[in-house]
């Protein structure tokens, strides 16, 4: 048995010991000198969450197929151990062999939210390997990131070696490869990145060059040495039904977010929300054909003892198998007594039938995701969605016996308005209407519950609203609170509940979405003042943040509340995500003029995607 890092008197100080032990069912373990490339994956963030990642069982599954690859685990420690590492200079360790993660070839980082940055700079640290990429030797690991993050990876660009842009399925292979020439030869660290640029997806950031206009905004991004490319390029599984998928994912000793088995069936999204950055990243849509789906069931609940599946997409309404995999599935549910999860569902006939299916029995809330409060800001955000459909949808869910319905919704939205605002309530209104209209008061089980949830609208990159100003602090806060004073009119009120999300940790999120590379000192200061799991509310400080913004003298409103002009060059426009910026720019003109756009399976919009196959765009084909 491997040696814990960690002693029996620090274990039983800490909160959930288990998750530094490993020993978990399905954890893979390699003789270590037996293969030449040992890789810690970390998800920057506690271990049920990084657990719940599907990203990183996959990867951990692909890796670790590979004879010459050990791939391990790492998550951050909670701030009970972190505390401890520090005091007792015990350096993080992973999960599989209980190595200190120095000692690895890769460290790969997947950056999911922007408010892990400071989690990042944790791992790194508590590692012992140099927050600077530039004052990293060859004895030190490679620090790689990857995830949503990495489509403008800017504000963090200082810490890391490598940005993965794309899909790992895709390319490590080649980066391996070059890596072992690397390791056993007397290549500089700089040579070796210098090449490693050269692969498709592998941007550099060292090897480019940032300059400034005098307003701040960005003149340029060039390359600083010959051959590395002006502009690096998603990369992207083209055969989605070959991708390897991991059959004997690793189940965690303590419930994770997401504890069950999980069934990607689709990525991208056909729908072209114009707020949604995945559903412009991960463009073309891919389906996995239903059959080969079906065979990954019987084998993954073995191998799991779950009793529970979840389908993982954008928009899984949108699978054109699930007609066909939820007859197999409820047919599990009657014979086997499983579970089926199913987020992810438009409002409409089919859906609520699925719905009906899997919840026949305990039926618990229906989640829909409006976004707006009218039909105006709808059209704005090209959500595709009336109030026809959701009153409609509505209807059909009392009848089948729901009477709980959580909505969904964003406010700050451009060309938001308070009549914009007023709609949240007015909806509600209309949809519990419908209830009393359509369901008997004899033939009534419990009471209605309407639940509206507003967040904060951030605006990210590679989305049509990247152009946008986000609503500032105050006035986000004066149209909230007009909700909820609207929502105490409504006839009723009693049966409903509204809240709104927190707005400081917002306005961060969104300072860094649209950073450029100078907001790497304030990741760095916030760390340095303690800052770290800024994703939780109960860890994060917007004191701290101001003190590090004041004391860097940067001007918030340069990130946050200002229009981008349509010239203005982005800090991520070095990276493509197989988008253009002049689809999205016509996306931004159309959200203005109130004009929608079709989905991909109505007719191509021209977004650029269809560039990745040779025949053409798989959604049209």
């Amino acid at each position: 048995m491997t040696k814990l890092a960690l002693s029996d008197e620090i274990l039983m100080t800490v909160d959930k010991p288990s998750r530094y032990i490993g020993h978990e069912l399905n954890m893979v373990v390699k003789d270590p000198k037996q293969v030449d490339i040992r890789i810690a994956m970390c998800f920057p963030d506690v271990y049920e969450i990084g657990m719940s990642y599907l990203g990183i069982q996959i990867l951990y599954d692909m890796f670790n197929r590979r004879e010459d690859t050990w791939c391990e685990r790492v998550y951050s420690p909670w701030p009970d151990l972190d505390r401890i590492m520090r005091e007792q200079s015990i350096p993080l360790f992973s999960l599989e062999s209980q190595t200190p993660i120095r000692e690895f070839d890769f460290l790969g980082i997947t950056i999911q939210y922007e408010m892990c940055y400071t989690n990042i700079l944790q791992v790194i640290d508590l590692s012992g390997i140099p927050l600077f990429s530039t004052d990293r030797e060859k004895s030190d690991p490679i620090v790689i990131g990857g995830g949503p993050c990495t489509y403008n990876p800017e504000p963090i660009a200082d810490f890391f070696d490598i940005f993965y842009i794309g899909e790992g399925e895709a390319r490590y292979g080649e980066l391996f490869a070059l890596y072992k020439e690397y390791k056993h030869s007397d290549m500089s660290r700089k040579d070796f990145l210098l090449r490693a640029a050269g692969i498709e997806g592998m941007y550099v950031p060292s090897l480019y060059t940032v300059s400034y206009h005098p307003d701040g905004t960005v003149e340029s991004i060039t390359p600083a040495e010959d051959g590395v490319p002006k502009q690096v390029k998603k990369v992207i599984v083209t055969n989605f039904e070959e991708a390897p998928y991991p059959m004997k994912p690793v189940v965690p000793f303590l419930r994770a977010t997401q504890d069950r088995v999980v069934l990607e069936v689709m990525r991208g999204c056909i729908r072209g929300c114009r707020f949604c950055q995945a559903g412009m990243i991960y463009r073309p849509t891919r389906q996995k054909p239903v059959e080969l789906v079906e065979s990954y069931v019987d084998t993954m609940l073995q191998n799991t003892g779950y009793d529970e599946i979840s389908i993982s997409s954008l928009s899984t309404s949108d699978f054109e198998g699930l007609p066909r995999l939820m007859d197999y599935l409820v047919e599990k549910i009657d014979r086997e007594h499983v579970q089926v999860s199913l987020p992810s569902l438009r409002v409409d006939a089919f859906s609520l039938d699925v719905m009906q299916k899997v919840q026949d029995i305990h039926k618990v809330s229906l989640t829909f995701a409006p976004e707006a409060g009218t039909q105006r800001l709808r059209n704005v955000i090209n959500k595709g969605l009336t109030e026809e459909d959701i009153l409609g949808g509505v209807e059909q869910a009392f009848r089948g016996g729901w009477n709980k319905v959580k909505l969904y919704f964003m406010m700050g939205l451009p060309t938001e308005t308070p009549e914009d605002v007023e709609g949240i309530p007015e909806l509600c209104e209309k949809i519990s209407e419908v209830y009393f209209d359509t369901v008997p008061k004899e033939e009534r089980v419990g009471s209605l519950s309407i639940t509206a949830s507003a967040s904060y609208f951030v605006p990210k990159p590679f989305t049509p609203f990247q152009w946008a100003p986000m609503l500032d602090r105050k006035t986000y806060l004066s149209h909230a609170g007009h909700a909820k004073d609207h929502f105490r009119q409504q006839k009723n009120a009693k049966r409903m509940r509204f809240m709104y999300h927190d707005e400081d940790i917002s306005l961060i999120e969104g300072i860094y979405a649209r950073g450029d590379r100078r907001l790497s000192a304030l990741v760095l200061e916030v760390y340095r003042q303690g800052g770290i799991f800024d994703a939780w509310t109960e860890f994060f400080s917007m004191d701290r943040y101001r003190n590090a913004v004041e004391k860097l003298g940067i001007d918030t409103s340069f990130y946050l509340t200002r229009e981008r002009s349509p010239e203005e060059v982005f800090p991520w426009d070095h990276i493509d995500c197989g988008v253009s910026k002049a689809f999205l720019a016509g996306e931004w003109e159309k959200a203005k003029r109130e004009e929608t756009t079709g989905n991909c399976r109505e007719r191509c919009s021209g977004c650029g995607a269809a560039g990745f196959f040779e025949g053409g765009c798989p959604v049209m084909s």
